[in-house]
């Protein structure tokens, strides 16, 4: 059997075991929870959402993570395709 990852919260790693979760998910999600600096439950996103952004920054962002085809499409299919990435 492979050695366990290192786990700050015990408790929370088995319960994330029992439901499935590979060994590093479990681990990363209990040691985040474990750390009081770090806010697991509170999603991301400090961005506005894509339909506030200029069709430049779209066009932007769709070239730093090379969206085939970018360069044809309107504002309304750059958010689609910035989403479905």
């Amino acid at each position: 059997m492979g050695k366990r990852p290192s786990v700050k919260n015990d408790e929370t790693y088995e319960e994330l075991r029992d439901k499935g979760m590979s060994k590093e998910k479990a681990a990363r999600i209990a040691n985040a929870q474990a750390n009081s600096d770090q806010h697991p439950s509170h999603k991301g996103g400090k961005n506005p959402p894509y339909e506030d952004w200029t069709k430049d920054e779209l066009m932007d962002r769709a070239q730093e993570i090379d969206i085939e085809g970018r360069s044809k499409m309107d504002k309304d299919e750059l958010i689609a395709a910035l989403r479905n990435h």
